[in-house]
């Protein structure tokens, strides 16, 4: 009995690194080096400061333009569910136009779905009516990237705003 406790311990911990590797996310330069495209590319954007929107999404909206351009056609999305999702509420517009301005042109003008995390608003007690049209309230962020990557879409982690400052 202990034995077979063993091996199926095993067997699991073994299917965990699996997936685990399978949803390791690429980096922007993997995805441009490859000859064809990944079938779909969702950028994850998870960050404690809640300014990361400001520097963030300049980024997406960058590393968007260079992925059409190599490989035209190509799906994306646009997770984030930190801190930052927080600048994207209808009532913080005035207070963050530029964000606004941006997460709008991603969604509506190239077709990348922008979403936020319902469960971590709800901790904060917001609801989807909280959030602008052009944002999906998403059930949970970290499983609306799974649901992208079940789609064999291609997760690329947004640097945090302490990586993209340096620049």
């Amino acid at each position: 009995m202990t034995r077979l406790l063993a091996r199926f311990l095993s067997a699991g911990f073994g299917l965990a690194l699996c997936a685990q590797a399978a949803a390791a996310p690429a980096t922007l330069e993997d995805i441009l080096a490859r000859p064809s495209p990944p079938p779909g590319v969702v950028f994850e954007i998870v960050d404690r400061d809640p300014d990361a929107l400001e520097l963030a999404l300049p980024w997406v909206k960058d590393a968007a333009a260079r992925l059409k351009a190599r490989h035209p056609g190509v799906p994306m999305a646009l997770v984030t569910h930190g801190q930052e999702m927080f600048a994207l509420q209808a009532s913080r517009r005035a207070g963050n136009p530029k964000v606004h301005q941006l997460a709008e042109s991603l969604s509506r003008d190239q077709g990348i779905p922008v979403h936020v995390c319902e469960t971590f608003a709800g901790w904060r007690g917001l609801a989807t009516e909280h959030f602008p049209s052009y944002i999906d309230v998403a059930p949970s962020g970290p499983a609306q990237i799974r649901n992208y990557e079940m789609l064999d879409y291609v997760r690329v982690v947004v640097p945090r705003t302490s990586v993209l400052r340096g620049r």
